[in-house]
């Protein structure tokens, strides 16, 4: 019985103490608060713009002069020198155009009537690995001469050997020129010329 009383009072005593602290409390919350500081005031000065302010003229470049012409080049010649073959020689026989003579030389020359003339002959290149074997043979070509004297359709009609000497064969015969067949005054394609290129190795050397 006693510690009930007792009880009662401690709780009697807490809830007196409560209640003293919420009335501080109430009484501290209820004071004006500080009054703040003046706010800064901040003096913006809009400087006028200036009317003597200096433009400048964008002048455009002279023209640039103009180009100087280039020097005048002298035509030069076909080259119709042997190519170098380090001690291999090449036959090198005639094509075969009928018997037909034409002269290159003479004025007026292009307007007359006749076969195909040579002018230009490149020699074949002698095939490297075929020179180290030792090898020779020969390449039979057939070709067209077109009207300004060009070769063209060129095809390998037989070889010995096989598939040897026929790439340099080909490609000197490629680089050949004619004087085109003329008929009437005008150049005229000539086909179905033939030719046989002969690689041989000079012994005496």
């Amino acid at each position: 019985m006693g510690r009930l009383i007792v009880s009662i009072l401690v709780g009697a005593a807490v809830a007196f103490a409560l209640f003293v602290v919420m009335a501080k409390l109430i009484a501290n919350s209820s004071r004006p608060g500080e009054t703040p500081p003046p706010a800064p005031v901040i003096d913006i000065v809009m400087s006028e713009p200036d009317d003597s302010t200096q433009t400048r003229t964008r002048v455009p470049p002279p023209p640039p002069p103009p180009p100087s012409q280039p020097p005048k080049l002298e035509p030069v010649e076909p080259d119709t020198a042997n190519a170098s073959t380090d001690g291999m020689s090449f036959n090198m026989p005639s094509v075969d155009v009928g018997g037909a003579s034409v002269d290159i030389g003479s004025v007026g020359a292009m307007q007359r009537d006749g076969e195909a003339t040579p002018i230009v002959r490149i020699e074949p290149k002698y095939p490297i690995q075929a020179a180290r074997d030792g090898k020779e043979g020969w390449v039979k070509l057939s070709f067209t001469i077109n009207e300004v004297g060009g070769v063209d359709d060129i095809e390998v009609i037989d070889a010995e050997p096989k598939r040897v000497f026929d790439r340099e064969a080909k490609r000197a015969l490629s680089k050949w020129k004619y004087k085109p067949k003329i008929v009437d005054g005008k150049p005229q394609k000539q086909f179905n010329m033939k030719v046989q290129l002969d690689f041989k190795l000079d012994q005496s050397s």
